[in-house]
């Protein structure tokens, strides 16, 4: 059983806010890049009621610090954010930092875990996903990891999938709770985790690092593009940037099944996708279950027209509309004059999430992912009432156009312009599956485009912010398989060696003659940005050794 020393301290006892009492991120600075994070050590460790300095325009509302034993962590909540148990965490100093605005009713709360022993000089902001602003579970495996780590609630529901606190008691927006959100907490978890780190160890960090996907990667770009001193090394992987863009453009496979009254299932979905990898596959010079250059895979959906294939154990014919609804799930979202409005879904990645339908008595509807669904719902359209499964293209277009001009000066992220992050030394690790269900590849590479052609081209960005595109791999899906982002993030920052590939786990699929698909791993390096994997002609498939990183074919 962990023994448990809980020591708190109130409002009262804690310096109001004000600038009076807000401390620079100057003041925490991380030590010049040539000193070893593993040089230095705390002078002490001291897991007890110290004073919080509040963060500009903030209150501290309460502290508290606890002593926890080793042992497992059974992460609140449940699947998928929660639910599950993580295993070895050291003994570790919590501590509890609660933040509100004067007038805004709001109160995120920041938690800070410490190790006891062992830390490595290091401190770790991480961050959430969907609508949940931080993770507890990845605080709990950084600390593994040695680091001193904080996230933050942001002040609103943490369990990912529910944005009720979006509107008020009058049915508009919770604007304190949505800029919480989208940018301030996570700036005030960063000053107030600094601060925690030197009180318990009496020592500053050496280096400090920002951890997220999805809708961690979106904060980790906003703290490189709006607080560009927070951190020395930002690891923002699948990054939710373009936020209205991608939420609503995610819902267009909805549309479009709505609009041509046509819902393939999805053993239908899933023969495009082995066929479009049997087309494709070989355009890496080899036969190894993965499209390696997704830009040069030109499969054409009305190629599978007329194929029978078998779901259920009843065998099923490919029809056009069928082949019509992927190539404009493909395709992705238009206006109404057929103008681009944003990317689609790529090709090989699942269907389930975005392009899911039920039937009922007979009657087929579409089946909205719950998170752009949400937000549509309760922020474009104020109604949690509204549902996304009818809209017609035109629907669709005004409510893309109304997203954008409402939200994107407040949690858009999409500002090229990073010369402050990379003046102030910064380093930027960005990875993506080329097969990510949730949020279109392309959109960060859009981004990446832009910031190459604001700051002087692919080289020049590449000496601070690097991206690496994954072969076949799903949404934040090297999380859960393999990739050494974090100790490519810390090289790069602290000896100065940039990485030029990221050392991954791949999965793999592959569909014999017969129909059959075989899954598995491989491992693989994932190329930076631009460049693509390619077989080098000889070796075995599956040794990394056997590849080598060229420019992309479709160039």
């Amino acid at each position: 059983m962990k023994r448990r020393r809980l020591l708190t301290i109130t409002a009262a006892a804690v310096p109001l806010v004000g600038a009076a009492v807000y401390v620079p991120v100057s003041a925490f600075a991380a030590a010049p890049a040539t000193a070893a994070a593993s040089a230095s050590h705390p002078t002490g460790y001291t897991c007890s009621p110290f004073q919080i300095p509040a963060p500009s325009g903030a209150v501290v509302e309460s502290v508290t610090a606890v002593s926890v034993l080793a042992g497992t962590f059974q992460v609140p909540g449940t699947p998928p954010l929660g639910g599950f148990p993580v295993a070895d965490v050291p003994a570790h100093c919590e501590v509890t930092v609660t933040v509100t605005h004067p007038g805004a009713n709001d109160h995120a709360k920041v938690q800070v875990w410490l190790p006891q022993t062992g830390w490595n000089g290091r401190f770790q902001g991480v961050g959430g996903a969907a609508y949940a602003a931080g993770q507890i579970s990845n605080v709990a495996t950084a600390v593994k990891q040695g680091y001193a780590a904080a996230m933050t609630d942001a002040g609103v529901d943490s369990s990912g999938l529910n944005s009720s606190w979006a509107l008020g008691a009058d049915g508009q927006i919770n604007t304190a709770a949505l800029t919480d959100f989208a940018s301030r907490s996570v700036h005030e978890m960063t000053l107030v985790g600094k601060q925690v780190v030197a009180d318990v160890y009496t020592h500053a960090a050496n280096y400090s690092y920002f951890n997220g996907c999805s809708t961690g990667g979106r904060q980790g770009y906003m703290e490189a593009q709006q607080y560009p001193s927070d951190y020395n090394g930002i690891n923002a992987d699948a990054p939710g940037i373009n936020w209205n863009q991608f939420e609503v453009a995610t819902l267009w496979p909805q549309v479009v099944m709505n609009q041509t009254h046509t819902y393939p299932t999805l053993c239908e979905f899933n023969a495009f996708n082995a066929a479009a990898l049997k087309s494709c596959d070989k355009l890496d010079g080899a036969v190894d279950g993965l499209i390696s250059d997704p830009g040069a895979c030109d499969y054409d959906p009305r190629r599978l027209v007329g194929t029978t294939i078998t779901c259920d154990g009843k065998p099923v014919t490919i029809s056009a509309a069928d082949a019509a609804v992927v190539r404009k799930i493909w395709d992705g979202p238009r206006d109404t004059n057929g103008k681009r409005l944003w990317y689609g879904l790529p090709v090989g990645a699942d269907f389930s999430y975005l392009a899911a339908s039920s039937t009922t008595d007979g009657v087929t509807t579409g089946s909205p992912f719950i998170v752009p669904a949400q937000w549509v719902a309760n922020f474009v359209e104020k109604d949690p009432s509204f549902s996304s499964a009818n809209l017609t293209y035109a629907q669709f277009d005004q409510i893309f156009q109304k997203a954008r001009s409402q939200y994107d000066s407040v949690i858009g992220t999409s500002n090229p312009n990073l010369t402050a992050f990379r003046n102030n030394g910064g380093k930027l690790i960005t990875w993506q599956g080329d097969s990510d269900q949730l949020i279109p590849t392309a959109g960060t590479v859009d981004y990446r485009q832009r910031v190459d052609a604001l700051m002087g081209g692919t080289k020049k960005v590449d000496d601070f912010y690097r991206v690496f595109l994954a072969p076949g791999v799903a949404h934040c899906g090297l999380q859960g398989v393999g990739v050494d982002d974090m100790t490519a993030l810390t090289t790069w920052v602290e000896h100065g060696k940039a990485p030029a590939v990221l050392h991954a786990t791949l999965p793999t699929a592959t569909t014999s003659s017969t129909g059959t698909t075989t899954t598995g791993t491989v491992d693989r390096d994932v190329c930076r940005y631009p460049m693509v994997s390619h077989y080098s002609g000889h070796g075995d498939v599956t040794n990394p050794a056997s590849f080598r990183c060229v420019n992309p074919s479709h160039n």
